[in-house]
């Protein structure tokens, strides 16, 4: 048994050539994080939340689990800020909870559930946008094509990877903002048809819908199909905790790529579900048709919209720019996948062999297992592949839950720690606002999320495959937690014996003498007002910069 990991303590490397780069610049996290979570759950899954609630129910949903998911990112933050951890929030839960707990969040939540589930999702539907042009073609044919590119990519060196994260990511960008800039124009009459849309849409058919049954209970199950879509459009946010072992000077890089990140995302997320709401109907049959059968890239709401607006060209620019989406989300799935098999690795929870680096500093071994995953997306030359990807559209949304349900507790816990032992952040970091209180909303609106998620599963009548489907994931990540805290024997981690100072310091120093020209012009490039976002930063000199 590893002291460190049971302690929460990041173990030092077995040997040479077990050592990971620490070349991440915080520009390169910042996007990492968005080539983790904007992916196929804004581009295509919104049409089928759309057809299911309606466009106020798809625009509240996403401001409210984009509120929850601000709160956890903040949380993170927080924990980041006060001493980063190469294990990033597994190392958070082993430290500040329960040793188990990390394992578990590690096995669960970045090794063989979330990003595996999200790299096979994603190359599933890599395959769908492809089929777009050559439905002649097996779906299994593009999934091989694709998985061997992300993996190419993830044997590059750590600031050649970042880069090219970086740069993809900066692609998304651009095709999200014309795609909502698009959808504005043919709102406003900018179509070759000329019709003014504004608000049409709204009243007519409506701003809800009804889903399963009629009537308000419908109404409330429209509204709750699209809160259950918006976890797993949120998904992957918080997983730029991977990075933290491999970012430069991470006390100060880690918060900043948190504060960043969330609000790029979010204003991206909720402008982009508002400006399709403006340009497409809930009940156009063309959506309606496109999400049933997502026998392609059509599948995609922007697609239908801009093809029911008469331009012809586009939608093949913007399937092509799509498959951006996908490849950038799934070499980055790889990543977290094989950081946190080396993760295992070094801490004696797998085999040693998945800790050896190259000499760039890649976990080739990890990469390769992790790689393993793409095979299941093989499952599309049997099945249907909108079948296959709504399997792990719903895998991929309960692990991500019980992630953030993990992360949130282990924060909780942190804060009573710090309470108990009589530290203060605001004399050692930063601080988020509304925090802990915004941590307790997002808990109530988890844990909401995680006993209902598998609602379709009683209404009309049960249905027990969807049921398994919904709810394996509890009982996955239970299992793991009672398998590890039985074989550890280990305790509760208690508020006042809690390590709140093993590696605080070791950081602070770092900080200071790891600095360059280079990064601190980058910081000064990237770094985002403190007031505008609601952050009391401390500088190195122990004053309150705002």
């Amino acid at each position: 048994m590893n002291n460190s990991e049971e302690n929460g303590k990041d173990a030092p490397p077995a040997a040479t050539g077990d050592d990971l780069k620490r070349d991440f610049k915080s520009r390169q996290v910042a996007m990492f994080a968005i080539a983790c979570s904007m992916g196929t759950g804004l581009t295509i899954s919104s049409g089928t939340a759309l057809t299911r609630g309606g466009p106020a129910s798809l625009l509240i949903s996403y401001l409210v689990i984009g509120l929850a998911v601000y709160f956890i990112m903040t949380a993170l933050g927080e924990m980041a800020a006060y001493i980063p951890m190469s294990k990033g929030f597994s190392g958070y839960a082993s430290r500040y909870a329960h040793p188990a707990l990390g394992i578990d969040l590690r096995l669960d939540g970045t090794t063989f559930s979330v990003t595996p589930l999200q790299y096979r999702q994603n190359l599933t539907a890599a395959g769908l946008i492809v089929h777009y042009w050559r439905p002649d073609l097996n779906v299994g044919i593009w999934i091989t094509v694709f998985g061997a590119v992300v993996i190419l990519l993830n044997v590059l060196h750590v600031n050649s990877f970042g880069e090219s994260e970086f740069i993809l990511s900066c692609i998304k960008l651009v095709i999200i903002t014309m795609l909502i800039l698009c959808c504005f124009i043919i709102s406003a009459g900018g179509s070759p048809s000329g019709e003014k849309i504004g608000f049409k849409y709204w009243h007519n058919p409506g701003a809800f819908a009804q889903y399963l049954v009629g009537g308000r209970k419908g109404y409330l199950l429209g509204w709750w199909a699209c809160m259950i879509q918006a976890c797993f459009a949120y998904t992957g946010t918080e997983v730029v905790g991977v990075t933290f072992g491999e970012a430069r000077n991470p006390r100060k890089t880690i918060p900043m790529a948190i504060r960043q990140t969330f609000w790029r995302i979010l204003s991206f997320y909720v402008v982009g579900v508002w400006a399709l709401t403006m340009a497409v109907a809930y009940d156009s049959p063309e959506l309606v048709d496109a999400t049933s059968r997502s026998t392609s890239a059509a599948a995609s709401p922007f697609v239908v919209a801009i093809s029911l607006a008469g331009i012809k060209v586009l939608p093949d620019i913007v399937n092509a720019g799509l498959l951006v989406f996908v490849l950038s989300s799934s070499a980055s799935d790889i990543y977290c996948s094989s950081r946190s098999l080396y993760g295992l690795a070094r801490d004696g929870q797998a085999p040693k062999i998945l800790a050896k680096t190259l000499k760039n500093g890649v976990p080739v071994y990890s990469v390769a297992v992790a790689s393993l995953f793409c095979l299941i997306g093989y499952m599309n030359a049997a099945k249907s592949a909108s079948t296959v990807f709504d399997y792990f559209v719903s895998l991929a949304t309960i692990f991500a839950l019980l992630n953030w349900f993990s992360i949130l507790l282990s924060y909780l816990n942190f804060r009573r720690g710090l309470k108990a032992q009589g530290i203060s952040l605001k004399g050692t970091s930063y601080s988020a606002i509304f925090q802990p209180y915004g941590a307790y909303y997002s808990m109530f609106i988890t844990v909401l999320c995680i006993i209902f998620s598998g609602y379709d599963a009683f209404i009309p009548h049960f249905k027990a495959d969807r049921f398994v489907l919904r709810y394996i994931g509890i009982v996955v990540y239970v299992g793991n937690l009672f398998f590890w805290k039985l074989y550890k024997c280990a305790r509760y981690v208690t508020p006042r014996e809690m390590d709140l100072t093993t590696g605080f310091y070791d950081t602070v120093l770092e900080g200071v003498e790891g600095k360059n020209d280079v990064e601190e012009k980058e910081e000064k490039e990237l770094d985002v007002s403190a007031n505008e976002l609601g952050f009391t930063t401390i500088g190195e000199d122990g004053r309150v910069a705002r």
